[in-house]
């Protein structure tokens, strides 16, 4: 189904909805950071592509994708209204994501991308194995 409204008119009412800055993961990825003794890290630093995190004396930055959102296939489900925009949508976010990677690799950063899903208690262990040897 296509979109009911124009593009212009999706545009103004896409702009009305404002970024809570994912707080509830980065609140659990700080926690993750605060119990395995993970120092360095800044939030909110200014530079371009927005990374959730950066450590920048490792030239490492973090990002903190929902699954949804961000195209992982964790939980497998779909919005039933609208699906090619959403489809769409979540394409256009994979793109920027992978455009967004190739700029930090360019400058030499070291991309760090941590599906929300990984944070859940019972995926630790993973997460454990995927960030403290890069971090620490």
């Amino acid at each position: 189904m296509a979109d009911i409204f124009t593009k212009q008119k999706r545009s103004e009412i896409m702009k009305q909805v404002k970024s809570k800055k994912n707080k509830s993961t980065e609140l659990r990825l700080i926690q993750f950071f605060k119990q395995y003794h993970i120092t360095g890290w800044k939030r909110n630093y200014p530079v371009k592509g927005h990374p959730d995190f950066v450590f920048p004396a490792k030239k490492i930055a973090v990002f903190v994708d929902g699954c949804f959102w961000h195209g992982h296939d964790c939980r497998n489900t779909r919005p039933a209204d609208h699906q090619d925009y959403w489809q769409k949508k979540r394409e256009r976010n994979i793109k920027h994501d992978q455009e967004v990677t190739r700029m930090f690799q360019k400058r030499g950063w070291t991309v760090l991308r941590i599906w929300e899903c990984e944070l859940k208690k019972r995926n630790i262990p993973h997460l454990k194995e995927k960030l403290i040897p890069i971090l620490k």
